[in-house]
Formats: C-alpha cells, sequence, structure tokens
C-alpha cells in the first residue's frame, strides 16, 4: 500500500492510514467571554439551543458511530453522558468539510483565504453556527484511509477508537462536557474511501464521584494496543507506541502526574510516560487533566493492571485498575 501524503507535517502508513490534529490548551479552544454575536435583534442563544434528547443521527451513519462509541465510553468511566447538539454538529461539519475542500489536510484551523473558511478555530466555527461565544467550545480532527471497503459505522468506530487512545487526544473521554457535535467528509483515495472527521464540544460541568476518573478504568475492553501516529508527537515515543490513560477532574481542579505503571498477568512491568499542564511543552493538557502512556505498544488480547500516582488539587492519589486491549491500532 502506498503511503498517502495526510498533511505536510503527519503522514503514517500502516494497515490503516490515520492522521490526528490535536487542539491546543487542553481543549484551549475556550470560547472567549463576551457577548453575543447576533446582529439580528432575537433572543440570543444559550447553552441549550440545539440539544435533542435522542441522536438525530442516521441509524448506519458513521457520525452515530463516532456518538455512541465515545458517549459509551464516557460513561463507562463515570464521566458525564453526551446529547447532541444540532449547532455544535454544524460547526463540526462545516469544518470536516473545510478539510476535504482543501485536500484532506487534517487540521484544527482554518485559514481565511482558504476555501470553504467558516471560523479560524472550533470556537470560532461554533460561535459562527449560532453557538453562544461565552460558553466553552472545542473540538478534534482526524482522518482515516483504508485499502478495504468498510461499512460506514465501522469507520466511525475506528476514528472514534484513535481520538480514545491518543496522548493528545484520550481528553475526549474525560473532558467535563455535556454537547457534542459531529462532522463527517468522504473523500476516496487510491479509488479506496478517505474519511475525514471533525467533533465539537461544548459545556464545561462539575461532575460527581470519586475525583479523578480515569478513562480506560476498571473493566474497560477492546482497548487499542498500539498507537500509529499523532500530531503533536508524544515525548519519548518511537513509531508506534501504547494507548493513553487520561485523568480528568472538574474544570476548577489541578491534577500534577508523578508516575504510572501497568503490568500484565505475567507480571510484566511497564513504566508510563506521565504528562500534565505544568509538564508538557504543547500546552495541549488542561490544569485540570493528566495523561499517562506505555512508549512502546502493548500486546492484542491482554489484560494490564494500571496504577497511577499524582496529586488532586494539592492532595495525593493513586488509582489502580485493571483494562483489557483488543486487536485494534489507535
Amino acid at each position: 500500500m502506498k503511503q498517502q501524503n495526510i498533511s505536510a507535517v503527519t503522514a503514517f502508513a500502516f494497515a490503516a492510514t490515520l492522521a490526528l490534529a490535536a487542539c491546543g490548551g487542553g481543549g484551549g479552544d475556550d470560547s472567549a467571554s463576551g457577548t453575543n454575536n447576533s446582529s439580528t435583534g432575537s433572543a440570543a442563544p444559550s447553552a441549550s439551543t440545539g440539544n435533542v434528547t435522542t441522536p438525530e443521527y442516521t441509524a448506519t451513519s458513521a457520525q452515530l458511530a463516532v456518538f455512541n462509541t465515545i458517549n459509551t465510553r464516557r460513561q463507562q468511566c463515570g464521566f458525564p453522558a453526551l446529547i447532541e447538539n444540532t449547532v455544535l454538529d454544524s460547526a463540526a461539519q462545516a469544518h470536516a468539510s473545510y478539510m476535504g475542500q482543501n485536500g484532506g489536510v487534517i487540521t484544527d484551523t482554518e485559514v481565511s483565504s482558504n476555501p470553504g473558511f467558516t471560523g479560524a478555530t472550533y470556537s470560532d466555527r461554533a460561535t459562527k453556527a449560532g453557538f453562544p461565544s461565552s460558553v466553552f467550545s472545542t473540538g478534534e480532527s482526524a482522518g482515516y484511509y483504508t485499502n478495504a471497503t468498510l461499512a460506514e459505522s465501522a469507520y466511525g468506530e475506528q476514528i472514534a477508537s484513535e481520538w480514545l487512545s491518543g496522548v493528545y487526544h484520550s481528553a475526549i473521554a474525560s473532558w467535563p462536557v455535556t454537547q457534542i457535535g459531529v462532522g463527517w467528509t468522504e473523500l476516496t483515495y487510491n479509488s479506496f474511501p478517505q474519511v475525514l472527521s471533525a467533533i465539537n464540544f461544548a459545556n464545561l460541568q462539575p461532575m460527581t464521584g470519586s475525583l479523578p476518573l480515569t478513562y480506560p478504568c476498571e473493566g474497560t475492553t477492546d482497548v487499542p494496543y498500539e498507537v500509529a501516529g499523532e500530531t503533536p508527537t508524544p515525548p519519548n515515543v518511537g513509531t508506534t507506541w501504547g494507548p493513553a490513560i487520561t485523568i480528568g477532574g472538574n474544570p476548577t481542579d489541578q491534577i500534577r502526574m508523578t508516575s504510572g505503571t501497568i503490568t500484565d498477568t505475567s507480571g510484566n512491568v511497564i513504566s508510563l510516560q506521565v504528562l500534565d499542564s505544568a509538564s508538557d511543552t504543547t500546552h495541549s493538557i488542561a490544569s485540570y487533566q493528566g495523561v499517562a502512556y506505555p512508549a512502546v505498544a502493548l500486546s492484542q488480547n491482554t489484560k494490564y493492571t494500571a496504577t497511577l500516582n499524582g496529586t488532586y488539587n494539592g492532595v495525593a492519589f493513586s488509582r489502580t485498575f485493571s483494562y483489557t486491549t483488543g486487536t485494534k491500532v489507535g
């Protein structure tokens, strides 16, 4: 299979080709505080504008698969359920279309002189679509190419799995948000599908439970055993590495990571790389989040026990739990 040049800085070749672009500031695409941009004189949009109680994505669509995969994984580990927001759908779809109109580039930002421009950042595009500028919004983008034709839902599940396992993307499982919009565009490369997706998140809310929470968590299964590329590239990795564990708290909290290990059922111990907002030089991790990841790929269909240590608002915490890898590449 030929390697596809997905973007100027990111290209990977394996059974499938993928690219992930990470937003800065730990989702730091936060909306700036300020007044609503409406000039029509109508009522300003609220954070609930566009919310739907039942997902409106087509039953077999990739969008529904993205929504369900992320939502299920989040709820399994105690993070808030997400609801579809049709305004955020519009913003995410505009960005997915932008990537498609610009040669399949995988990017979080848009350039005003390029075709399909609707806003430089995720929050700009959400505001343009009608979401209130005073409400936190952020997002992620990804692309996926395969030399096999799959069902729409399989593409959606794969891209969601990629986001969930990336060092700088796994925060989609731990952001304390409640709303999501999904965008999707399909191109072709060498006569096979190339898919591009963008997601918009919004509405930071306090969480309950024994914080901080983790994803994966106790009992999580089918975790990708390997990550084959990400932008930015995490520190101290080679061409592939293992799936990230994301740790999340409330928007006003501070998490600092000190150490982490995973141990397989044979007793082999792998030390984890750890990052938080203080140690991450890319500034892609929020203060209320942390991440731990193995610098090497894991084994397929294997149970691992993770132990993580750090401080949560200055108080020491430790989390120990077991999860199982599958056969997916993230």
